[in-house]
């Protein structure tokens, strides 16, 4: 019996130390601390996306040439004696309304984007309105005094012309095409500081209503933009223009990631129209309009469905001899539903003045077609009747 267990304990012993051993390297071949079950989708070696480049460095020497600074500046004429002598009776008595009166010079930085070789560029306009005198700083070195071809205070744009030889224009790039995610640089003369390139990424597009301009359709971008940097350059990592950077969201004055740029689809078709006509055509049909309220929508029995409310109609204006009246519903503009008053309005202002377009309305819960004919929209707008 001894001889037995010594002939069969050490293989036994032996075989007991390895299953342990075994059972604590892979518990769940016995059940023990099995893994949830669940299924993981692991990504193939093969087509993983690549890094981005390490430098933007021939984005910038391709862009940054065709990206000016400009400094503008501006007779300011004001009553010369401070606020408190001005409401002063003493004072007034002498003077009465006819105060003494200083003109003094005021200086702003800005932008601009040298679109062509004959030396067209493009700014925003609230960079040089008023301006008595624009210079023009070229990267090169070179100065010149720019005169302005033509403005749009609706989208915020102007047209300088300079008269250098060998312009360094910008590649011209599809605004059309970028995607939220896609990197960005902003090119500029942020406080006077001279050029500078800041990188960030398109953090939204189609950016509208927020109350800086009539036609709004923003690129929205965290690459850092500060005052002087109007009118500047925002590019791709080709360096190929894609906006005019123009405005910012800050509580400081300063860079706090929200900036907007005018797609340059947009600027483009801007600058031909200024360039071309001397102003922007736009069509214009001479209506006010609100939105279609959840309230409004259950008045005109149309909850759920989409449509803008006429609110006042401009006298001698197209919708007026269309026979649109206020209180009406619009429901289609040219065949393309009116889901909002600003998208309709877009609309109407890309149709060539003169050309007639149909209106479907609801008007007392009953459907009509009219027929207008679209008029040039005028720089300063009449008061609706």
């Amino acid at each position: 019996m001894i001889n037995a267990l010594r002939f069969f304990g050490w293989p036994l012993l032996v075989g007991l130390l390895v299953a342990l051993l075994i059972i604590q390297r892979y518990p769940h071949l016995v059940g023990l601390g099995a893994e949830p079950e669940y299924s993981l989708q692991q990504a193939p070696l093969i087509g993983i996306p690549q890094q981005g480049p390490y430098s933007y460095a021939n984005a910038v020497s391709s862009a940054a040439p065709a990206v000016a600074n400009l400094y503008t500046t501006k007779v300011i004429d004001s009553a010369s004696q401070p606020p408190m002598l001005k409401d002063d009776p003493l004072f007034r008595r002498f003077y009465g309304d006819n105060l003494p009166r200083q003109r003094r010079m005021e200086s702003s930085l800005g932008s601009a984007v040298i679109m062509s070789p004959e030396g067209y560029l493009l700014t925003n306009n609230h960079v040089t309105a008023n301006a008595e005198q624009i210079v023009v700083a070229l990267r090169d070195g070179r100065e010149t005094l720019a005169r302005v071809i033509g403005s749009d205070p609706e989208t915020d744009l102007a047209v300088l012309k300079i008269d250098l030889e060998n312009l360094p224009a910008i590649t011209i790039g599809h605004s059309d095409g970028i995607r939220i995610g896609d990197v960005t640089l902003a090119i500029g003369n942020p406080f006077g500081v001279g050029q500078t390139v800041t990188m960030g990424i398109i953090s939204a597009t189609g950016r509208n209503q927020l109350g800086l301009n009539t036609y709004e359709d923003f690129i929205q971008t965290d690459a850092a933009i500060n005052r002087g940097n109007s009118g500047g350059a925002l590019v791709d990592t080709a360096g190929q223009l894609i906006g005019i950077n123009t405005a910012i969201i800050s509580e400081s004055g300063g860079s706090q990631g929200i900036g907007f740029a005018i797609p340059v689809k947009l600027a483009m078709d801007v600058m031909k129209s200024i360039i071309e006509h001397g102003q922007v055509i736009r069509g214009w049909l001479g209506v006010e309009v609100q939105s279609l309220t959840p309230e409004l929508a259950e008045s005109f029995g149309q909850a759920g469905r989409p449509g803008i409310v006429v609110a006042g109609v401009y006298r001698d204006g197209p919708a007026e001899r269309a026979g649109l009246l206020p209180g009406d519903l619009i429901l289609s503009i040219d065949g393309a539903q009116a889901s909002d008053g600003r998208s309709s309005m877009n609309q109407v202002a890309r149709v060539r003045p003169g050309d007639k377009i149909d209106i479907d309305i609801l008007r007392n819960g009953k459907p009509l077609t009219l027929t207008a004919e679209v008029g040039m929209r005028p720089l300063v707008e009449k008061t609706p009747q």
